[in-house]
């Protein structure tokens, strides 16, 4: 999936500052030095001796620890191979939570909330209510996939920083030696302070771990909600363990197919269409700042990046705030509708005052490295996790997922081309989501798994969940998606605005949750209309 942080309204998480904050979903930086991962599909190893000490194993729940963990929440852990090759050799755990249900369980619904990158168990704990309906037939239970949150942490450490300042503003355009030569020099930085989880992260090791997943959990399938990346994870799983698929959905379907370049440009006219959609609301309220005039306040937010860009404010930490991080910040608050309000204040406060603290809000700045060694198997302590983990793992899964890899040659000839075009998608977004095509450079090749072996699948059937205003997954993957899965893939058309439907819509709340809890499924191609605050459509 191209180009963003995962964000969803009720567990709205920050973004990394730079470019590097919005550009990243979708390309980022593979695993260095990372072997080529399993791409067989299943085999009898799956189930062989190496791997029967895993899949035999069940897990013990006990009170979260942490801070302002819920009270019913309960974390467990399942260990997994680290390199499902050598089921014999070293090893992982996988953190694991879950809200019990409430009455009899007819057993799980395993949950994954997007990024890459995103934990999983702190989503829950912090958005848990959003799925309790759900704990009235299930157990719902999410994890860290590995080399996320308390599973094995990867990191970059200062590379980080690195590849932010390697990707911000003009530098590929001008420089784009010194570019690409700053970013292979950060691969070896992050192989140091990733440890050796590194080279066996990505989808297709995390769809496997999600069967050990499955089978200590006791489950005869798996019941499945997966968010944004999390389609993609659930597509993964489908494809290699078919018969095992129970009632799966996914909301805010990814890209199987698209190379990194056209995921970007997907991005940026998804962003700029959002940002459009915000400005025609916006300009119907006496309070904003742009004035009444649609197309007048686009040209304004269009000379305001390239003002800030020329000429920086100073932000509330005294660093230059530029256009670049204007657009970071808009590009957050666009995914969902709940905070346009929110946008349009801060926006005012920058224009009236001068003040870059309203849309600060919407993204996060200095973060720190702990550095790390070549710790053990076991979770990783909260407070360890370091603080660049989320983009450090989805620059790390979402390359090694990804098999293109052009030359150095290639990328500096095609840079003026693509933008060009990236511009001509969106004169706001494009420039930011042209640093995506940087990412992967001198990285080793991602599997070609998913773009070559996905589809054409004989599963039970599943419904994909694809929002008409989404700015991150255009609904036009959701139904080529389909398409590419086959029969068994049921479409539900949202036609609303924001990232993913769940938790914006209570029409798509509802039949999500009627699918998972008792089999109905929609009518392909059914839709649930546009939705006004507290009222649900049909």
């Amino acid at each position: 999936m191209q180009a963003k942080l995962e964000t969803r309204p009720s567990v709205r998480r920050c973004a990394v500052g730079g470019a590097l904050g919005l550009a990243l979903l979708g390309a980022g930086l593979p695993a260095a030095n990372a072997a080529t991962p399993t791409t067989a599909p299943a085999t009898a190893r799956d189930a062989g001796p190496g791997m029967s000490r895993f899949y035999d194993q069940k897990v013990k729940w006990s009170a979260c620890e942490g801070t302002d963990m819920p009270k019913d929440l309960q974390c467990g852990k399942v260990t997994v191979p680290l390199d499902y090759a050598r089921p014999e050799g070293r090893t992982l755990d996988v953190a694991l939570a879950r809200y019990r249900a409430t009455g009899d369980s007819r057993g799980s619904v395993l949950l994954n909330f997007g990024g890459p990158g995103g934990s999983g168990v702190s989503e829950l704990a912090v958005g848990g209510k959003e799925f309790m309906h759900l704990t009235n037939g299930y157990d719902v239970v999410t994890f860290d996939p590995r080399g996320v949150g308390r599973s094995s942490p990867v990191s970059c450490g200062p590379a980080t920083m690195k590849i932010m300042e390697a990707t911000d503003g003009d530098g590929g355009l001008t420089d784009p030696g010194g570019v690409l030569k700053r970013l292979r020099d950060a691969a070896a930085e992050c192989a140091k302070y990733s440890g050796p989880v590194l080279p066996h992260i990505g989808t297709v090791d995390a769809a496997r771990d999600m069967e050990v997943m499955r089978r200590a959990l006791g489950d005869d399938r798996l019941n499945y909600l997966g968010f944004s990346y999390g389609t993609r994870l659930g597509a993964v799983y489908a494809a290699r363990f078919p018969d095992k698929v129970g009632r799966m959905v996914l909301d805010g379907v990814d890209t199987l197919t698209e190379p990194l370049t056209e995921q970007g440009l997907a991005g940026a006219r998804g962003q700029q269409t959002a940002l459009e959609n915000f400005l025609d609301w916006c300009v119907e309220d006496i309070a904003c700042p742009l004035g009444r005039d649609a197309r007048d306040a686009r040209d304004q937010v269009e000379r305001l990046v390239a003002s800030l860009d020329s000429d920086p404010v100073p932000s509330a930490f005294g660093e230059p705030f530029t256009g670049q991080d204007m657009v970071g910040a808009i590009g957050q608050a666009l995914y969902s509708r709940e905070l346009w309000p929110s946008l349009e204040r801060a926006l005012a406060q920058l224009l009236e005052d001068g003040d870059t603290r309203g849309l600060e809000g919407f993204s996060s700045g200095g973060v720190t490295f702990p550095v790390r060694g070549d710790k053990g198997a076991g979770l990783t302590d909260e407070e360890d996790v370091p603080m660049d983990n989320l983009p450090a793992a989805l620059m790390a899964i979402n390359c090694a997922d990804d098999p293109d890899r052009p030359t150095a040659a290639q990328v500096t000839a095609s840079l003026g081309r693509l933008r060009a075009r990236y511009e001509e998608a969106s004169p706001v977004f494009g420039r930011y989501r042209l640093t995506q095509v940087l990412m992967c450079y001198g990285r080793p090749k991602g599997t070609d798994y998913i773009r070559d072996d996905v589809k054409d699948l004989d599963t039970a059937r599943m419904l994909l969940v694809g929002t008409r205003g989404d700015p991150a997954t255009p609904y036009r993957w959701t139904t080529e998606t389909a398409d590419r899965l086959g029969p068994s893939a049921v479409v539900l058309d949202n036609r609303g605005e924001g990232h993913t439907g769940y938790a914006s819509s209570e029409c798509v709340h509802r039949k999500v949750d009627d699918f998972l809890l008792y089999g109905s499924l929609p009518p392909d191609g059914s839709s649930c209309g546009p939705e006004s605050a507290g009222t649900g459509s049909d």
